[in-house]
């Protein structure tokens, strides 16, 4: 047993994530109130670790989700193709005119004093129609999985995704792979769907079948309902408030092996101080700090949580599990778009202290 976790060698599948799909639209810098043409680039939290995994970090994964039959459908289906993720669909029929529909995400990316700004449109939205029994989970694990990850938007989109992500849970627990939950505690979601005291309770239930969690503080304290830090951090680089919380989080759930979050001070939107912390296995690791020149910050957390997976997954030390997820974070934020363009040579160059001059 190594951090802990009972990770198996090998399987048909190093990775499964379960999560909705969503086509996000990118006016670059313009403000939506002004944009003209957009970029398209295909997301959803889980899915960005599955894809992450695969395309940077050259392992098996896969993603079960929602998928809606009509062109938007197709084109995040090739999207899931392109990055060379499985896919295990529960497909939907569209109407024409009402739906449902694969999710839309629109942001703009700010400049310097402007912030980005983020909005939805979630309406009947066919993944929070998903629900237990959708998924043939013993043959998606059939062939063996290494890892399971779902996270807590995907758990917020109705009363039914919470239920499929415990279904899938036991059935990954029961096939013998570690489970990892990442919180992403959003208020206006759970809101929806009964507020505050119903995503403790949720989010309780799925987390007793958990192996890794990732959050913040804040996440921490909002999604499992305890105490807030006991010291008060210095910065937003520093760990000392994390790892305080450490304490109540293995008091509500022992059985926790792994909890991990990034750090980020933003100076401003292109300008950001980058940092990374693990508690593993009843010890404290933390990464260097980088200062990073920002092209799109969306999807740099998702980026951590798959570089540090994989250090894990591959059998590396603890810190260097962590300096290789902060790496390849760090690197998502210099690309457009939610998932990775970096390959595995290049985060392992920059985790070892690589610089930006050029390669030849």
């Amino acid at each position: 047993m190594k951090y802990g976790l009972n990770l198996r060698s090998a399987g048909a599948l190093d990775f499964v994530s379960l999560g909705a799909l969503v086509h996000r639209l990118d006016p670059g810098v313009i403000p939506f109130r002004k944009a003209t043409d957009c970029a398209i680039h295909v997301s959803g939290g889980e899915f960005n670790v599955a894809a992450n995994l695969s395309d940077c970090f050259r392992l098996k994964t896969g993603v079960a989700s929602a998928m809606v039959d009509y062109p938007v459908g197709d084109l995040i289906a090739e999207r899931v193709r392109a990055m060379g993720v499985t896919p295990f669909y529960k497909h939907f029929k569209h109407d024409g005119v009402h739906g449902p529909n694969m999710a839309t995400v629109y942001s703009d990316r700010g400049q310097g004093v402007r912030a980005p700004v983020v909005f939805y449109n979630r309406c009947n939205e066919a993944a929070a129609q998903l629900k237990p029994g959708d998924f043939n989970w013993k043959e998606i694990f059939g062939g063996g999985v290494r890892w399971f990850h779902s996270g807590g938007i995907f758990a917020a989109l109705s009363t039914t995704t919470a239920e499929v992500i415990i279904e899938a849970m036991q059935a990954a627990k029961a096939a013998g792979a570690v489970t990892s939950f990442d919180l992403n505690y959003r208020a206006k979601l759970w809101n929806i769907v009964g507020g505050h005291d119903r995503a403790v309770a949720v989010l309780d239930r799925i987390i007793k079948n958990v192996d890794v969690l990732v959050g913040n503080e804040e996440d921490l304290q909002l999604g499992l309902g305890i105490p807030g830090p006991e010291v008060a951090a210095k910065s937003k680089l520093d760990p000392s408030a994390f790892f305080s919380m450490m304490g109540n989080v293995t008091k509500k759930h022992p059985h926790i092996k792994i909890v991990a979050t990034t750090l980020r001070e933003v100076h401003s939107t292109n300008r950001h101080s980058w940092g990374a912390v693990a508690w593993i296995d009843g010890k404290t690791y933390v990464s260097p700090t980088a200062e990073l020149d920002v092209i799109d910050r969306v999807g740099g957390g998702d980026g951590y949580a798959a570089g540090f997976f994989y250090g894990l997954l591959n059998g590396e030390s603890e810190q260097e599990a962590v300096n290789l997820g902060w790496a390849h974070g760090a690197l998502l934020t210099t690309f457009p778009g939610d998932t990775t363009m970096a390959t595995v040579e290049q985060v392992r160059a920059f985790a070892k202290g690589g610089s930006a001059r050029i390669q030849r």
